[in-house]
């Protein structure tokens, strides 16, 4: 294991910068993943694909991003200068997906039919007004995930929580003068006797 540490000492630093754009060559392509899997250091490209790293001689830095080929770069082993500059073009990783049918059934009879056919586990309960019941409107309201305005309610609650916590404390009632004056009131007029 040591031998490994005294052969990385001995390889030579590089700066290893780039570009990286897509396969056309017009716009650059940022958050590229640019890492050397052995050594457990990288970077990702910026806003303009434009990325720096410092690599050793002899390194292999593999460039992956979502959607696009995966591609490699072996540093070479002997390097007379300490920078390496690249242009990289990145490829569309092409993926073919199997078939999906929207509408299996050929016509809209068989449709009707199987949706007739089907069996329901729950059966909706109508009134004789033909309104669902309050005991399937219930489930139904159980079931049902929190709508915009709810989420944005419990968001907005929090951010409050969040501010008070962090600008001012909240009331205790233990410590305000006035609650023990209004407690103390309220013995000497007797409003905790028990009355018969």
């Amino acid at each position: 294991m040591e031998d490994g540490f005294a052969q990385d000492r001995e390889k030579k630093v590089i700066q290893l910068s780039g570009i990286i754009l897509n396969s056309d060559s017009t716009d650059a392509v940022p958050g590229v993943n640019v890492y050397v899997p052995k050594k457990g250091r990288g970077t990702s490209s910026g806003r303009y694909g434009y990325f720096s790293m410092p690599v050793l001689e002899g390194d292999s830095v593999i460039f992956s991003f979502i959607g696009l080929r995966k591609q490699s770069f072996k540093v070479p082993e002997r390097v007379e200068d300490d920078k390496i500059s690249l242009i990289l073009t990145m490829q569309v990783d092409e993926i073919a997906l199997s078939e999906i049918e929207v509408m299996p059934y050929p016509t809209e009879e068989d449709f009707k039919r199987q949706v007739l056919a089907m069996n329901y586990e729950a059966p909706m309960t109508i009134d004789r007004t033909g309104n669902l019941s309050p005991e399937t409107l219930l489930r139904y309201a159980e079931a049902m995930p929190a709508s915009g305005n709810e989420n944005m309610r419990y968001f907005q609650q929090g951010q409050i929580m969040q501010i008070q916590d962090r600008y001012g404390p909240r009331p205790f009632t233990l410590m305000d003068p006035f609650a023990w004056s209004k407690f103390i009131q309220s013995i000497k007029r007797g409003d905790l006797k028990k009355k018969d």
